[in-house]
């Protein structure tokens, strides 16, 4: 085993900012002078409330999270929001409109029609979910409780570069994989949720941003803990909260505001993915799997012209210290998942070796 830290291009759980893995372990066993770990506090502590509350406030700041909307810090990722939403918003009008333009999407959509009416407003399976349709192709139903839409597609590699017009039916947004890499006018939106564990902390919980307005409308049957508005009223403390994984997401807040914060990081993650994409763009092997309008700033995915080929620069990649670049199975081939974590050197050097393996291969 190696001492020293890998590439990891891992899709999730994935790379974290190293100041914060040492400053977590720095705090491990003895929080600050509280002679306890953060896993070994009680959630109703005046210590671990602290935590919470400057947590949930550099979150709105940092998100510019305006006071119509309330912020959740929810078990179950995001796939447990796959029943989530409409079982707190369908119920409007027993319908919802879904964009299915990659696997989590089409997931989603799946489970929502458990729960109602739903209308596929688009469907980018016919080209294997390579591209995002126009806002003139979504098909839109107006008597929609809500449009469901996931911004960025790790699988296949595209990302939503406008945001849906769909006049008064609310927009609710999975941002599990962008989110804190570019501005959100939080506003535009009905509801947000994001796993933490692409962008934000380890995995372990969802981050719901809920326009207030929206929540006590849940079917019957919702279970409690699944419920936004006894949430909203328990302040995400209806039962534990997943303590450790709030708290590392306070520090990668505290260490994005180092970055300049999103507008920082926007800067940042699309040099970054300037840097594979001019690559791919200038290869002879390797090609870039998403249409170039689509392209995800976050989740690079590319292949050669044969299985036999990707096999050896991912092995031959994983024995130069670049780990995780193999892509998912529906798809195949090679994927960087670049989030805000992955050093620039990280991108860099990766670049620099598919270089090198394309002159010697």
């Amino acid at each position: 085993m190696s001492t020293e830290r890998i590439f990891n291009f891992s899709a999730g759980p994935s790379v974290l900012p190293l100041t914060v893995l040492e400053q977590a372990a720095a705090e491990m066993t003895n929080y600050r002078g509280s002679g306890m770990s953060v896993m070994e506090m009680s959630h109703r502590s005046k210590v671990y409330l602290n935590i919470f509350e400057e947590v949930k406030s550099d979150f709105r700041r940092i998100m510019k999270i305006p006071d119509t909307h309330e912020i959740l810090f929810l078990h179950g990722g995001a796939t447990l929001q796959f029943s989530g939403v409409p079982l707190n918003l369908i119920g409007k009008t027993g319908k919802a409109d879904y964009a299915v333009t990659g696997n989590f999407s089409g997931l989603a959509a799946k489970e929502a029609k458990k729960y109602g009416e739903i209308n596929i407003a688009c469907d980018t399976e016919d080209k294997n979910h390579t591209y995002i349709p126009p806002q003139s192709a979504l098909k839109l139903d107006p008597q929609a409780s809500y449009f469901h839409y996931c911004s960025n597609n790790t699988i296949y590699g595209t990302e939503w570069k406008y945001v849906p017009e769909t006049g008064d039916v609310p927009l609710v947004c999975d941002m599990s994989s962008n989110i804190m890499s570019i501005p959100v006018d939080v506003s535009k939106y009905g509801l947000i949720y994001a796993g933490v564990q692409k962008n934000m902390a380890p995995a372990g919980a969802a981050v719901v941003i809920l326009d207030k307005s929206l929540a006590g409308h849940e079917h019957p049957l919702t279970p409690k803990l699944m419920s936004y508005k006894i949430n909203i009223d328990g302040d995400s403390m209806h039962n534990t909260p997943p303590c450790y994984t709030i708290y590392m997401l306070g520090l990668v807040l505290k260490w994005l505001d180092t970055q300049g914060g999103i507008e920082g990081m926007e800067k940042i993650k699309a040099a970054k993915a300037k840097m594979l994409y001019d690559m791919l763009d200038e290869s002879k092997m390797f090609v870039g799997c998403a249409e170039k309008e689509a392209r995800s700033d976050m989740n690079v995915t590319f292949k050669t012209d044969n299985e036999e080929l990707d096999n050896k620069f991912i092995k031959a990649a994983t024995a130069a210290g670049f780990e995780n670049l193999k892509g998912h199975r529906v798809l195949g081939g090679m994927r960087a998942s670049i989030y805000n974590a992955m050093p620039t050197e990280g991108v860099e050097a990766l670049a620099l070796f598919m270089r090198d393996f394309e002159r010697n291969n």
